[in-house]
């Protein structure tokens, strides 16, 4: 049922969305040189690593100096990134991930691999289901980007406060998981996106 409700939802967002996507992909190759796309492999269900991609928002071979983005006003980050950040439009193309079976639309958020590996037995347990593109730790902490500019020790600051709490509220999910959770979290991540 959940993957029937995932396949409907993504044809359905990717068909609305794809005049806008068109502009974000003229605006991002205009901008800078490199592709439309970015794919950072991440880990999904049962440790199996995926490419999971975005609308590339900084330039090319920008996460050789860290997998963290660390404020909105990092350096790294082009002029389309920081728009479709802000707005959480780079996250769409992630769609096509659901669409491929790597992604569920409700889900805990993939790592990468760096930071899955630092995973306790207990935290592992969040991986015996489907990432997604939102979930509960999504909206708690919907300008990550923000805290960590902020932090003395931005990769510090993740490892041992935010990923356990992000952590924390995935379990919080997987202990009632069904449809009418996911279309409460996906509306609530819509009204935080347009507000």
């Amino acid at each position: 049922m959940k993957r029937l409700f995932d396949i409907i939802v993504s044809i359905l967002i990717l068909v609305l969305f794809l005049p806008i996507g068109l502009i974000i992909s003229a605006w991002i190759l205009i901008e800078s040189r490199g592709g439309v796309f970015y794919r950072q492999q991440r880990i999904g269900k049962h440790g199996a690593p995926f490419n999971m991609l975005k609308f590339r928002s900084m330039r090319p071979d920008a996460d050789k100096s860290g997998k963290l983005t660390v404020g909105m006003r990092d350096p790294r980050i082009t002029r389309s990134g920081y728009f479709i950040r802000k707005y959480k439009l780079d996250e769409f193309p992630q769609f096509i991930n659901v669409l491929k079976g790597e992604m569920s639309v409700v889900g805990p958020r993939p790592e990468v691999k760096e930071f899955v590996d630092l995973y306790t037995p207990e935290q592992q347990k969040i991986l015996s289901v489907k990432p997604g593109i939102t979930d509960y730790a999504s909206l708690e902490y919907f300008k990550e980007n923000e805290l960590l500019g902020r932090a003395e020790d931005p990769r510090k600051t993740y490892i041992e406060e935010i990923m356990p709490a992000k952590i924390e509220l995935n379990r919080k999910y997987l202990k009632n998981p069904g449809i009418a959770q996911d279309l409460l979290i996906m509306w609530r991540t819509f009204i935080r996106m347009v507000r």
